[in-house]
């Protein structure tokens, strides 16, 4: 009703053996009903015992309709609100009003019957959500459980392989050998950030940003990525809210989804990037109850490609799932998405049809505060070796050496602790003569930050440099990831370790 729509949904079966109408309507406007709409537009029963005599609402039935003698139709309340009419006609006798109350105790206890089966299936359909909601979480968990270990390992792969191509001449036979073990032990690190950014733990720096100017800057990169048969339209959406997050992680989202529609058309075919402004109502959370109501940043991509079946959108966001052929594919690029989006506080929608192509719909929050941020360049790092005396701090032996070979080998004087009362102890030892703390975060009896907070008791102003292998929500728990605090995530290379503690040292 309030939407003004009359919609037929079922005949008698002996009506329609005998109707001879060409084209059945089945959608009318409300104003356009003859004798159907009475019920709805007085809201009560409307009883013609003699159906042929004139009456204002009537209008006539089209050709080869079935005649009607007598005609009796009610309106179908729930919850306040009318939801169905219905009609009868052509009883022998005229229609009474228990004949209505009848009628309308049969069709109301019909439509409570429909109201309840739609409930039990809306709850199972909830239910699968959750079912499906824990499983992802679950192996979320056991990512960010590995995560530490893994890194901690990687580590001293690719520590102790830089050091060794730097005493490795460039013609020695060795130093190819040395470059497929770093390249190996890279991509497992890569792996390990897929599996971080699917458990919502990856370590993310969010900026506020524009997404139509992260989107814009990847137009070259993403045309290198898809075929030239391939069209890639990009339609920017006009005064776009500004979101907060990694633009890193945009660029991880937009090329997996851009990858992912790629491989999904054979030939030629076009893949469309969009984005515009979009409020999410209550209502929306019905089906979709992890849609959170109030105001998002819609970024789509869409393809001509094959589509999915039902089977394979209910799994297509698992870790390592994937359709394509050994070798193709790690399963990890829609987990990843998946992840980041959840990571962010947003949202995704899959539409898709065998044959018809496939739409996917990331909603990602508006940023409450209209000013956007500027992206400027970052400083160029000092990649020079130093002079100045380090303490390091770290509980786990292989990854305590491999640290202080690398340091040494950049120029710094190096002392060791594996545990935080080693590390007070050489602080009182040497007195003055720290630069700089580089500390492990989660260790035992003490965390980093509390170190760092006893040590600069004995030395006011020291400055630190965190590292750790631990997923970012455990970080941030122990109050490191502050915009103003040096963090390097393990495993880390030569280079990327010099950088850090040339910053931190250098930090005012």
């Amino acid at each position: 009703h309030e939407k003004r729509e009359f919609r037929l949904h079922a005949w008698s079966t002996g009506a329609m053996k005998e109707c001879n109408v060409a084209e059945i309507r089945t959608v009318y406007s409300l104003d356009d009903t003859g004798v159907w709409g009475e019920p709805v537009r007085h809201k009560k029963p409307i009883i013609l015992n003699d159906f042929h005599a004139a009456h204002p609402a009537k209008k006539g039935f089209p050709a080869g309709h079935v005649r009607v003698d007598r005609f009796l139709a009610i309106p179908v309340f729930y919850q306040d609100s009318i939801v169905a009419t219905v009609g009868v006609a052509n009883k022998e006798s005229d229609y009474t009003e228990i004949d209505c109350l009848h009628l309308t105790l049969l069709t109301e206890s019909v439509w409570i019957h429909i109201e309840q089966m739609k409930i039990e299936q809306e709850r199972t359909h909830l239910q699968q959500q959750l079912l499906q909601s824990q499983k992802l979480e679950a192996v979320g968990r056991l990512a960010g459980g590995v995560a530490h270990d893994f890194n901690n390992m990687l580590g001293v792969i690719i520590g102790h392989t830089d050091l060794a191509m730097l005493h490795t001449p460039d013609d020695d036979p060795l130093r190819k050998d040395l470059n497929q073990i770093r390249n190996a032990a890279n991509r497992s690190a890569d792996l390990t950030r897929q599996l971080l950014a699917y458990a919502r733990k990856q370590i993310a720096k969010p900026k506020v940003v524009n997404l139509n100017s992260l989107v814009e800057t990847m137009q070259q990169m993403l045309r290198r990525l898809i075929s030239e048969d391939i069209d890639l339209l990009w339609i920017p959406g006009e005064d776009l809210w500004p979101v907060r997050i990694d633009p890193a992680q945009v660029d991880q989202i937009v090329a997996n989804l851009v990858v992912n529609a790629r491989d999904a058309v054979d030939s030629a075919g076009s893949i469309t990037i969009q984005t515009r402004n979009i409020s999410v109502q209550e209502f929306d959370q019905i089906d979709h109850p992890e849609r959170v109501p109030g105001d998002y940043v819609l970024l789509t991509v869409r393809d001509t490609g094959m589509g999915m079946s039902p089977e394979t959108l209910e799994r297509i966001f698992e870790p390592f799932y994937t359709t394509k052929e050994q070798g193709k594919g790690t399963g990890l690029g829609l987990a990843t998405v998946y992840g980041i989006v959840r990571q962010n506080e947003g949202f995704i929608d899959v539409e898709s049809v065998s044959g018809q192509g496939s739409c996917f719909s990331v909603y990602l929050r508006r940023h409450i505060d209209p000013q956007v941020a500027k992206e400027g360049s970052p400083a160029e790092p000092h990649l020079a070796s130093g002079h100045e005396t380090i303490l390091l701090v770290e509980d786990e032996e292989v990854v305590l050496r491999l640290a202080q070979q690398m340091l040494e080998h950049l120029g710094y004087t190096v002392f060791t602790a594996r545990t935080a009362g080693e590390a007070i102890t050489r602080m009182r030892e040497q007195a003055g003569a720290i630069d700089l703390l580089v500390t492990d975060v989660i260790m035992p009896s003490m965390n980093g930050r509390e170190l760092k907070e006893q040590l600069e008791a004995l030395h006011p102003g020291l400055k630190c440099l965190f590292m750790s292998g631990y997923p970012a929500d455990v970080i941030a728990r122990q109050g490191v990831l502050d915009e103003e605090i040096q963090f390097i995530p393990k495993p880390f290379t030569l280079n990327s370790l010099s950088e850090k503690v040339r910053l931190a040292l250098n930090q005012k």
